[in-house]
């Protein structure tokens, strides 16, 4: 006799995959590998993002604690994004992921 399966409870893995999925979370999280990011130049790498779903993006990700928002006060007045150790966790799970889909032909 086979146990029920509580398709209820979220797995962890599924619930950090939804953490880092949507539109340009990937990519942002790659430039924030190299170092601290403002929203512009952000703006001016990723080819075809609008305003609005980088925003998007960048809030989902600090409230999942994977960045961390920074206002910096200094003239001019403007905002830093950077990873937070969650986030310094998640780079070696999204490069493992990108090895993974190379070799086996995922795009």
């Amino acid at each position: 006799m086979s146990e029920k399966v509580d398709t209820t409870a979220e797995c962890p893995a599924e619930a950090m995959l939804k953490s880092l999925s949507g539109k340009w979370k990937p990519q942002i999280l790659r430039l924030a590998d190299e170092g601290t990011l403002r929203f512009n130049s952000i703006m001016k790498v990723l080819q075809g993002a609008n305003k609005q779903s980088v925003s998007v993006a960048l809030k989902e990700l600090e409230e999942e604690g994977i960045l961390s928002k920074t206002i910096v006060s200094q003239k001019p007045l403007h905002i830093e994004y950077s990873l937070t150790e969650k986030g310094r966790g998640v780079i070696p799970l999204l490069l493992n992921l990108g090895g993974f889909a190379q070799e086996h032909g995922s795009k």
